[in-house]
């Protein structure tokens, strides 16, 4: 059996002083699709903040890809963030300049240097997203959905090992967030792990995968009803 890409034993995640879930005990495996769901303020994004190293984990062990975040320094936040693509919410692209130069911006924040290496990976990963044609684009110039195809790109990157999405689907109305679910799963079928929050039953239901539920202070799987 392959090693985990994240396993959190007896883990309690805190938000300022407040633990918001406790005891958690999970194992994600390579290539898996986990969904995060629960209402919001039941700790989705606090768990996810946890994961990338924007809260530290205060109580418990906890490894994912490869790093102990229980003694994760401040200066090795960047290294695991290269071992993981993150996609947001609201997208998170850089109004001031285009498509093309959002995602050079990433690459030569994480030491990429050569200009022709750097420009065969960009045109590799907006072709995966669909997005070719949108490369010298203003971020104003594209569509919510099509902005989040480019998030997902630059989450592509670094060929990273897991990506973690917050509710990627958010900001988006229901054609585009199904659109942006199945470039996800076709992600995911090439092997890529894939942790996501979300609120949005509608498309648990239309996407089945294994969903774990934030409520009352505990994570738990949930099985879902197929009809």
């Amino acid at each position: 059996m392959s090693q985990p890409v994240l396993s959190l034993k007896n883990v309690n995640v805190y938000q300022d002083n407040n633990a918001v879930i406790t005891d958690i005990n999970l194992e994600v495996f390579p290539g898996e699709f986990i969904y995060i769901i629960g209402k919001t303020g039941s700790g989705k994004s606090s768990f996810m903040k946890t994961l990338y190293g924007d809260l530290k984990l205060k109580q418990g062990e906890g490894t994912f890809v490869d790093y102990d975040l229980a003694t994760l320094k401040e200066r090795n936040i960047p290294y695991l963030r290269r071992k993981i693509g993150i996609v947001f919410q609201d997208f998170k692209l850089l109004p001031d300049r285009n498509v093309y130069d959002n995602l050079l911006f990433v690459l030569k924040a994480t030491g990429w240097s050569e200009k022709r290496e750097m420009d065969v990976k960009i045109n590799e990963v907006l072709d995966k997203v669909g997005m070719k044609n949108a490369v010298y684009k203003m971020p104003h110039q594209i569509s919510g959905g099509e902005q989040q195809r480019v998030a997902v790109a630059r989450a592509l990157l670094n060929d990273p090992e897991v990506i973690i999405a917050d509710e990627p689907t958010g900001n988006l109305d229901p054609q585009t967030s199904v659109e942006v679910m199945q470039l996800l799963k076709e992600i995911n079928q090439n092997g890529k792990t894939i942790i996501m929050a979300t609120h949005d039953y509608a498309l648990l239901m239309k996407f089945p995968s294994k969903t774990l539920k934030c409520d009352s202070g505990t994570l738990f799987e949930v099985v879902q009803r197929t009809v």
